[in-house]
């Protein structure tokens, strides 16, 4: 059984695949942060802005695979064919190594969907995933060192160059979101600079922020 935050279809919102739709199937649960407040100041990453905590989203719940399955397929616009469009199935979390399975992401090709991970890279992603998005976070050793994209978010306590013989096709920089205007302002500064001297890094926002979309 998978202990499931929310799955919701939208559109990608960062990265090299932004604007595609996708199902975005977020698990509870992460081995950086327990999703509570009063832990923030003692877990490895304090910055996360998402509701990791419980089953209590949007078709959150505790799930099997085929319970999965049908909630995505259930949420797929009527007439849309699976094999020719490749929708994406995002896995994220939270940290989805905690829980996702190749028997699962096998499920979802064999229905036609694309298959894609959002992870922090402190633990070894499935090996039949097609995408895979690592988001490193300071003082967590990563150890998934290779895939589609690097994204650090910006700042931290670590030079991205530390990470640029990764075995990765993107590098992006995702500004740190903050609750002060001016900081996020700053932090947005500091990723446009890092970028124009340092041409192999990307800037990635937050588009679905800016789309006004979950």
């Amino acid at each position: 059984m998978y202990s499931v935050k929310e799955i919701f279809y939208t559109l990608q919102g960062e990265g090299a695949q932004s604007g595609n739709a996708a199902i975005f199937c977020r698990f509870s649960k992460c081995n950086l942060w327990s999703g509570r407040e009063v832990d923030r100041e003692k877990a490895i990453c304090q910055f996360c802005d998402t509701d990791i905590l419980g089953t209590d989203g949007q078709n959150g719940g505790t799930y099997s695979e085929d319970e999965i399955i049908n909630i995505a397929l259930s949420l797929i616009p009527e007439g849309i064919s699976l094999n020719e469009s490749r929708i994406l199935v995002v896995f994220t979390g939270g940290e989805p190594t905690l829980q996702l399975t190749n028997s699962l992401i096998n499920r979802f090709k064999s229905c036609g969907f694309s298959t894609a991970l959002e992870t922090n890279g402190s633990l070894l992603a499935p090996s039949d995933i097609d995408w895979i998005t690592v988001s490193p976070k300071f003082g967590a050793k990563i150890k998934q060192t290779f895939g589609s994209e690097l994204k650090i978010v910006y700042p931290q306590k670590f030079d991205p160059k530390t990470f640029e013989d990764l075995d990765f096709k993107h590098f992006y920089l995702s500004p740190m979101a903050t609750n002060d205007p001016e900081q996020n302002r700053k932090n947005v500064e500091a990723c446009v600079n890092y970028c124009l001297q340092n041409p192999k890094w990307k800037l990635s926002n937050q588009n679905h922020k800016t789309w006004q979309i979950d």
